[in-house]
């Protein structure tokens, strides 16, 4: 029976250059379109109207939310607290557009009441989204201390630039096709940064077993190759089962939670790519840049 190192059919760390390649192909077009036509936000950074309204029968979110779609106001938030009783966020209405929906509404479903109507603010301001990519760069920092007190400084900078290349694929993906972003948006990414970093020390716990056993002569990229080819399965496994679950969801769960879904989904593939093709070739690279001086330095 044929080992593993013969039946692989591909060096991962060999071909990392052209997945270097495949990884710019998806975020420099997202750069570009960060740069010039940014992120197309919602009403939960750019402010709205609330309405608060009262059926005097049930009705569900889809009846109300086809009713706002005649208005423009298809991606308005809408949230059902009781049978009768709804909670709708959309962008900033007169109070015109404001009575024609309640018109509209009262005409297609029978008599409601409006509880409330009012103008809000943005939920996530300039100030805290600084907060917010402050509290990602902490995370950043002790990700790589833990990293690097349980493995080393390298791997942990290896893993954190393989983060940031996941949520630069799913910003620039937003940003190119003008999706909604909104404050599940940010959970999403929070979500998607937390399941590539699990993936990614997989990984790095594996190729430490590894070096601990390896073979006389074998070099850094052979084991790295050997780790990456013995965890694929379960990577694969474990992001098909993700996907699965978020396919689903894209597909039944509603308007409401599509733009998050999607955002989870986009960040899952993304997070399962970098820990497989970028962030062990990464730390190889690292690692090979390191003994060049040495090199010369011996040599000289």
């Amino acid at each position: 029976m044929l080992s593993l190192r013969e039946r692989m059919p591909f060096h991962y760390v060999k071909l990392r250059k052209f997945w270097y390649l495949i990884s710019l192909l998806f975020i420099i077009p997202g750069l570009i379109s960060l740069c010039i036509q940014g992120l197309h936000l919602g009403i939960d950074f750019t402010g709205g109207n609330l309405l608060e309204l009262r059926f005097n029968q049930a009705t569900s979110v889809e009846q109300v939310r086809e009713v706002l779609g005649s208005f423009g106001l298809e991606g308005a938030s809408i949230q059902q607290s009781e049978e009768t009783d709804f909670l709708i966020r959309t962008r900033e209405l007169n109070e015109e557009e404001n009575s024609r929906i309640v018109q509209a509404l009262e005409d297609k479903y029978g008599e409601v009441t409006l509880l409330r109507s009012e103008r809000v603010g943005p939920v996530m301001g300039r100030e805290l989204i600084f907060k917010a990519l402050g509290a990602l760069a902490v995370a950043s920092v002790l990700m790589i201390i833990y990293i690097a007190w349980r493995f080393e400084f390298k791997q942990g900078l290896a893993a954190v630039i393989a983060l940031l290349h996941d949520v630069f694929i799913v910003l620039g993906a937003f940003s190119v096709f003008r999706f909604e972003v909104d404050s599940a948006f940010v959970a999403a990414i929070l979500t998607i940064i937390g399941y590539s970093i699990n993936d990614t020390i997989v990984i790095f716990d594996r190729i430490r077993e590894n070096l601990l056993y390896k073979k006389k002569g074998e070099t850094l990229e052979d084991t790295i190759n050997v780790s990456l080819w013995q965890t694929l399965a379960r990577s694969i496994n474990t992001v098909l089962t993700v996907v699965m679950i978020l396919a689903a969801l894209l597909l039944l769960g509603g308007t409401t939670i599509h733009n998050m879904v999607l955002a989870l989904l986009i960040g899952v593939v993304a997070g399962a790519y970098s820990s497989i093709f970028i962030a062990s070739p990464l730390w190889f690279d690292m690692k090979r840049l390191e003994k060049q001086p040495k090199a010369r330095a011996a040599r000289a």
